[in-house]
C-alpha cells in the first residue's frame, strides 16, 4: 500500500490562505487496502492513507475508522463519505465530527484558537500531523460521550451500595457494562493508540515540536487520562457489584443446603418416631 501526499491543498474558506478541515469518526474500521492506489514515492507510512479528493482537496484515512478532510465543501465531503461507506466496517449511524480552519501564520505554527489552527505552511507533512491529532480528538469525543452514558448507568449502583442496599441490577447487565468498558479501552489503546506519536515523526524529527503543540492544544493526553480514569471507575464499580451478587448467590445456596439438611433430618425423625410401623 502506498501513500501519496500532495505538496499543498487548495482552500475552501473566505480567506485565500485558509483551509477548511473536518474530522469524522465513521465506524469500527476502514479497509485502506481497497482504497490505496500506488503512484509515486511514499513520504509517510502507508497507514494512515492520504489521498487526493476532488479538485485540490485531501483526505486522510485511518484504519481505525476516522477520516480527516481538507479543503472541501460540505457537499464534496458528503459525496466522498458516501463513496467510502462500502469500505467501512460497522458504520456509526450518527458519526462524531469536529471542524477547524487552518490559517497560515509562520510565527504561531501549531497554535489553536477559536477554531483556527495556525501553520507555517500547507505542505502534506504538516497536514498529516493535523489529521492525526484531529482524528484522535474526534475518536476521544465519541468515546467520552459513550463513557459518560455508561458512567450514568453505573452511578445508581454506587449510590445503592453507599446506603447499604442491594443493587437492583441483573448480572447480565453488569457483564454488558464491563464488556462496553473493555471495548472502549481496546479501541483507544490498542487500535487508535491515542498517546503514541505518529511514525512520521521518526522520519521527520524537526516536526516533533509542531505535533506536541497540536497535541497539547487539543488536550489529547489529558482527555485520554480522564477517560481512562472514568473507565477504570466504571470497571471497578461493576466488578464490585458483581462480586457482591455472587457472594449473595453463594450465601443463598448455602441456606438452601442447610434447609434441605433440616428437612432431611425432620423426615428421618418422622420415620423413626412418628410414622407407625
Amino acid at each position: 500500500m502506498t501513500t501519496v501526499i500532495s505538496e499543498t491543498v487548495t482552500t475552501a474558506s473566505d480567506r485565500a490562505d485558509d483551509v477548511a478541515v473536518r474530522a469524522y469518526f465513521l465506524g469500527q474500521s476502514i479497509d485502506l487496502g481497497a482504497l490505496a492506489k500506488p503512484s509515486g514515492p511514499a513520504l509517510v507510512p502507508s497507514s494512515p492513507l492520504m489521498v487526493p479528493v476532488g479538485e485540490g482537496g485531501q483526505g486522510v484515512l485511518f484504519s481505525y475508522g476516522a477520516v480527516v478532510l481538507f479543503g472541501l465543501s460540505a457537499d464534496a465531503e458528503q459525496a466522498f463519505i458516501t463513496n467510502l461507506r462500502p469500505h467501512i466496517a460497522n458504520p456509526i449511524d450518527h458519526p462524531e465530527t469536529e471542524a477547524a480552519t487552518i490559517r497560515l501564520a509562520p510565527n504561531s505554527s501549531g497554535k489553536v484558537q477559536n477554531g483556527l489552527i495556525f501553520l507555517s505552511s500547507l505542505d502534506g507533512l504538516r497536514l498529516h500531523l493535523v489529521a492525526d491529532v484531529m482524528a484522535k480528538s474526534v475518536v476521544l469525543a465519541y468515546y467520552e460521550i459513550g463513557a459518560a452514558a455508561v458512567f450514568d448507568r453505573i452511578e445508581p449502583y454506587a449510590v445503592e451500595l453507599q446506603h447499604q442496599h442491594r443493587p437492583s441490577v441483573q448480572g447480565d447487565q453488569l457483564l454488558k457494562q464491563i464488556g462496553q468498558t473493555l471495548m472502549i479501552q481496546h479501541k483507544i489503546v490498542g487500535r487508535v493508540e491515542i498517546i503514541d506519536k505518529p511514525e512520521l515523526l521518526w522520519e521527520y524529527p524537526e516536526l516533533d515540536s509542531l505535533y506536541h503543540r497540536l497535541e497539547d492544544e487539543y488536550e489529547i493526553r489529558d482527555r485520554h487520562s480522564a477517560l481512562e480514569r472514568k473507565l477504570d471507575l466504571v470497571s471497578r464499580t461493576t466488578e464490585t457489584v458483581l462480586d457482591l451478587q455472587r457472594h449473595q448467590t453463594g450465601l443463598r445456596l448455602e441456606w438452601y443446603v442447610v434447609l434441605l439438611i433440616v428437612v432431611e433430618v425432620l423426615l428421618s425423625l418422622y420415620e423413626l418416631f412418628v410414622r407407625p410401623h
